[in-house]
């Protein structure tokens, strides 16, 4: 068996909400969802959803090759860029085409990726996540009671702007939860928006009335004494990780005693998860995969890692023209049986879908750094908004 080629298609999600964090927010809720499709000569067909950046320049490295060989390929896209670096946006491509030929690999194995992974349980624990940072109080408490009804008992809140705002929203959202556990598990995630100082004035503040699980991206993805000084100040665990762009930049972070939580972006792919997750094992650290919507191989991969903790679930629905085969129960996903990681593609319908319900309707979202973050002395929601 070869692989002989590749499809590119373009969908779309709406969350039904706005989403976003305090870098900024989508207030129409509706983002674009790449598709990638991985052809073989016998037919067969991998599908994953993430990031189509780079692929022109990687997919050299795989054209031709048996797609078995998921590994070996992983390592030989990686090379293909070694000159320029396969960090950043690169990475997202590598990433996809990656859960792409995981999905074709269990399908010609005839079995669900968690089976062929290992995994021996098809359900993965999860903890709610709205990407809230623009609901007001009822629709934040309408989100985690919706999360609530299908067992979840932890959330993650987005904040990082104002101490006591972010109190009362943890309040509301731990009332929700509680329905399920007398003590929800409580996550906030900043988004690298602080400086170290700032982070550990607001964590502190936030911990005189809850007792946070963990403190997320509170400071530069890089910053590995800062975090390590963080997580020295504060009772939270701190958990970062999610936009590390390959194995190698976890190092200073490791050594350092950075990562409580060790965190991989669901987008970057499941060799790399598997990769992070080992070394996390090593240090005994557990594994918390990020945005899994849609991602669906990355959470066949968390059911068969040894030190899997929780997974983010941002969302219950799935883009246009794309079947996810789970289910969301017990307070996290039951993982189908569908051979392979069970994303099913509509090709017509999404091909045929209205092209103004694709794409980013605000240009910035979430995804630009404000000038000025980590820089205020006083928070101020509308010098903030000024800056985006």
């Amino acid at each position: 068996m070869k692989i002989t080629g590749y499809r590119l298609l373009r969908s779309y999600h709406n969350w039904g909400r706005p989403i976003g964090d305090v870098n900024g927010f989508i207030d129409s809720g509706i983002t674009e969802v790449p598709i990638v499709i991985v052809e073989t000569d016998e037919g067969i067909s991998g599908v994953a959803t993430g990031s189509h950046e780079g692929i022109d320049r990687v997919f050299p490295a795989i054209d031709g090759q048996d797609p078995r060989a998921v590994s070996t390929l992983y390592d030989r896209m990686l090379a293909r860029v070694f000159k320029a670096g396969h960090a950043g946006s690169t990475f997202g491509g590598i990433g996809t085409l990656d859960s792409a030929l995981w999905d074709l690999k269990a399908k010609i194995a005839g079995e669900p990726l968690w089976r062929l992974l290992g995994a021996s349980d098809r359900f993965v624990a999860g903890y709610a996540s709205g990407l809230d940072i623009a609901l007001g109080d009822d629709e934040l408490a309408g989100f985690y009671r919706t999360m609530a009804e299908r067992g979840f008992s932890s959330g993650k809140l987005k904040g990082g702007r104002d101490a006591a705002a972010d109190i009362r929203r943890l309040s509301i959202m731990s009332d929700a939860l509680s329905v399920n556990a007398a003590h929800p598990a409580l996550m906030l995630d900043a988004n690298e928006s602080w400086n170290l100082k700032q982070a550990v004035r607001h964590v502190s503040r936030v911990e005189e009335v809850h007792d946070l699980t963990w403190i997320e991206e509170p400071l530069r993805r890089w910053d590995a004494v800062g975090q390590a000084r963080l997580s020295a100040a504060v009772r939270a665990a701190v958990a970062t990780g999610e936009n590390l762009t390959g194995l190698e930049q976890y190092r200073p972070l490791f050594d350092a005693g950075a990562i409580d939580v060790v965190q991989a972006g669901a987008v970057w792919g499941v060799t790399h998860f598997l990769r992070v997750a080992l070394a996390a094992h090593a240090r005994d650290l557990p594994m918390s995969p990020v945005g899994l919507s849609a991602n669906g191989a990355v959470a066949h991969a968390a059911a068969a890692i040894p030190n899997h903790l929780s997974a983010e679930v941002q969302d219950l629905g799935s883009p246009f023209g794309v079947t996810i085969d789970v289910e969301y129960a017990d307070g996290g996903l039951i993982l189908g049986d569908e051979p392979g990681a069970g994303l099913v593609v509509d090709e017509a319908a999404i091909v045929g879908a209205d092209d103004k319900e694709a794409g980013w309707p605000m240009p910035q979202g979430p995804h630009v750094r404000p000038r000025r973050a980590g820089l205020r002395l006083v928070a101020d929601d509308a010098a903030e908004s000024a800056d985006l």
